[in-house]
């Protein structure tokens, strides 16, 4: 399966902007096999997924075309060839939960599962600091003193560390359409609850107050929209009747982070794709690799019957089937 550049384009809307970079590509042997578009806030962003295995030019040629196509523009080109470099590389953005940026450190270590580079922690407030500076990984305080952040800031972090994957490891504020946009499938964040069930803040309060017996977790790609990103893998606890909040979070805390740091693995390995609000396992993806969802042996004590005997499951329920 021949692998795919990635460009994006953001700035300001403008007739022509879709057919100036699409014909470049054209003129250069170069084919679009996906494309997307959206505005947000006055923001234009486009994202595609070119093959370039078949280019009439050089790889830094068609940089510097794209780089001058943005400056006559007056927008951002990025391009992303899948062999830019070996080791990718991540930043990590928290608040005050340590859990899950602990898990991450340990698993970008030389032991771990992740194949990756942790190149900069990039916080709104400066609690897990100390936490951090022993490992040598940068620290970035970039809230004011009501833990506010300087988004254009963290742009140049990121820009400075050239970054691959944005993980927001319990990062209580929402990113902004510029930030969001230019990493389109490229945040993943962990959100305490089943998705889309309890989006939004204190989600683990939402579920008891729901009285909901099944708690759990989501790891999902971020868009503009809060909590509603394509969700990547989910992990699932109970909640007792008389379960109190902190036994609630020190249920699904641990969840949090291996499903956080499963979704990495897969977004590392190239194993999922989105498509309309949905990802899903590529062809070339073991799904025996990965867990995803339940473990096997919470699968194996789910019953298998009864079902209907004329069910038919190519087929979609309708309302009234509900």
């Amino acid at each position: 399966m021949t692998e795919l550049t990635e460009i994006t384009v953001i700035g300001g809307d403008k007739t022509g902007l879709i057919a100036r970079v699409t014909t470049l590509l054209f003129e250069r042997g170069i084919n679009i096999e996906d494309l997307d578009q959206a505005v947000r806030d006055g923001l234009f962003r486009m994202s595609m997924r070119v093959d370039t295995a078949e280019m009439t030019c050089e790889r830094d040629e068609l940089r510097s075309a794209l780089v001058e196509l943005g400056r006559e523009l007056g927008v951002e080109i990025q391009i992303r060839f899948p062999s830019d470099r070996d080791t990718q590389r991540i930043a990590v953005c928290v608040t005050k939960e340590s859990h899950c940026l602990e898990a991450l450190i340990e698993a970008a270590s030389d032991d771990g599962e992740l194949d990756v580079e942790i190149s900069a922690v990039i916080s709104n407030r400066g609690d897990l600091r100390d936490l951090v500076e022993p490992t040598d990984i940068p620290f970035y305080d970039i809230g004011d003193g009501n833990g506010s952040p300087d988004e254009d800031r963290m742009l140049d972090i990121l820009a400075e560390h050239d970054v691959d994957l944005i993980v927001l490891a319990r990062y209580m504020r929402i990113l902004g359409p510029k930030i969001v946009f230019r990493y389109e499938d490229r945040i993943i964040n962990i959100h305490p609850s089943l998705l889309p069930s309890f989006p939004g803040a204190a989600a683990y309060r939402q579920a008891k107050e729901e009285g909901v017996r099944v708690g759990g977790v989501t790891a999902h790609y971020v868009t503009t929209d809060l909590d509603q990103g394509p969700i990547i893998t989910q992990r699932a606890f109970n909640i007792p009747d008389d379960a109190l909040m902190d036994e609630i979070k020190a249920r699904g805390q641990p969840l949090e982070a291996e499903a956080l740091i499963e979704a990495v693995e897969l977004h590392l390995d190239d194993a999922v794709s989105v498509h309309r609000g949905r990802t899903s396992l590529r062809d070339t993806a073991d799904p025996d690799d990965y867990q995803l969802g339940l473990s096997e042996a919470a699968q194996e004590d789910n019953p298998t019957e009864p079902v209907d005997s004329n069910l038919d499951k190519s087929e979609t329920p309708s309302v009234a089937d509900d």
